[in-house]
């Protein structure tokens, strides 16, 4: 991917330089949900065809032995580093020494397919979930319920993220928050003064939107604040009807043809803004951080609330080496790897003890640690009829 000067220059802070940067990893696979069926027989894809678990919910793992000496990992690209984009950016080999547990390594990306989360569980132990992949997994019965008994990291996370639905179900847990992440607006200060969140949908543009289906929960929190007919019996933007549905969607496609941008990779909107090429985005704390280091006038909206996300760490109901995959999981809420995937990230850690160092300054743009963290912020779960989402969302695009 080509990189403008400025993505360039803070590329180094993490964020960037992984959205952008090749993989070249002899000892990991890429895995890729709606992968060809001749991957899928080798265990290194996704089956797109592969049976839900049946039976009985698994019970949780009552202790975890010494480890089976190996552990089988699938993970969204950056939330597993080894050394292979930039050699001081690692702790996957840090696991395997301190527990023993040799790790083998794929990635996903949960967004190259409408209906992401098809992994075989007997074909991984752990997998970084977000809320669309987990609430799947736990549907069809493919992630196991956990024994937080025996993760000494556990109580570490704030309750908030703990008791989240994406990583919840029926009174048990199914994962461990690992980052954290709020959407907000931002505006080219000498091209726009917003009025309110709504400018999303009105202003003249371009504007930039996330390529996401759970977006529409985005357009839902306008609705509400304005208080329509079918905007006022929203309680929850991730829990709409089918009319309500409808409204947001709409509120994508109304106004000029070719004004909004959808984008998928971070670097996208700081370019957007760095070329001047967009005057409102959706975004976060973090590319308004990158932004105004590069000299970027640009702000944020304070308006809350605002919609955010939990991405977790989940076990499968058939997990191959259970034992192992408690130790991930423990180690993944470990302060050093907070701090590590946070500044690489530039996502909030889970544990706020991860906010040291090079971290210290994402934790800053969330509050991490603070009361103001989590106000206004309804966190987005996978909804009960989430087909019609992708399919709505699918109109707003095309």
């Amino acid at each position: 991917m080509r990189r403008t000067h400025l993505v360039a220059t803070v590329a180094a802070v993490g964020l960037l330089a992984a959205a952008c940067a090749g993989r070249p990893a002899p000892a990991t696979e890429v895995a890729t949900p709606g992968a060809v069926a001749a991957a899928a027989t080798t265990s290194a894809g996704p089956s797109p065809s592969s049976p839900s678990s049946s039976g009985p919910t698994p019970s949780p793992l009552a202790s975890a032995g010494r480890g089976e000496g190996t552990v089988s990992v699938v993970a969204i690209d950056g939330y597993a580093e080894w050394g292979g984009v930039d050699p001081k950016v690692k702790w996957v080999g840090t696991f395997e020494k301190e527990t023993g547990c040799k790790v083998s390594l794929r990635y996903y990306d949960p967004r190259q397919e409408e209906r992401p989360g098809d992994f075989p569980p007997s074909s991984f132990d752990v997998i970084s979930a977000t809320p669309e992949v987990g609430g799947r997994l736990m549907d069809e019965g493919k992630a196991a319920p956990l024994n937080t008994g025996l993760l000494d990291g556990y109580d570490k996370i704030p309750k908030r993220l703990r008791t989240l639905p994406s990583v919840t179900r029926d009174e048990q847990v199914y994962g461990v928050p690992y980052v954290w992440a709020t959407n907000e607006i931002l505006y080219d200060t000498g091209k726009v003064s917003p009025d309110g969140p709504e400018s999303l949908f009105t202003d003249e543009g371009p504007v930039m939107l996330r390529d996401r289906p759970l977006s529409l929960a985005d357009a839902a929190l306008v609705l509400k604040a304005q208080g329509t007919d079918v905007g006022e019996d929203i309680k929850d933007p991730f829990d709409l009807t089918d009319a309500q549905l409808d409204a947001a969607a709409e509120l994508f496609t109304s106004g000029d043809d070719g004004r909004r941008v959808f984008w998928r990779d971070p670097v996208e909107v700081v370019q957007g803004f760095a070329t001047g090429s967009v005057r409102l985005a959706q975004a976060t704390p973090y590319h308004l951080d990158v932004l105004r280091r590069g000299n970027k006038q640009v702000r944020a909206l304070t308006d809350r609330p605002v919609t955010g996300w939990a991405d977790a760490w989940m076990m499968s109901a058939e997990a191959p080496h259970p034992s192992c995959a408690y130790k991930w999981l423990d180690f993944t809420m470990s302060a050093d790897v907070q701090r590590k995937v946070s500044a690489w990230m530039g996502l909030a850690p889970a544990n706020p003890a991860g906010c040291t160092g090079a971290a210290r300054r994402i934790c800053t743009d969330y509050r991490v640690g603070t009361s103001q963290a989590f106000r206004g912020v309804y966190f987005a779960v996978r909804p009960k009829d989430y087909d019609k989402w992708v399919e709505r969302w699918s109109r707003v695009v095309s």
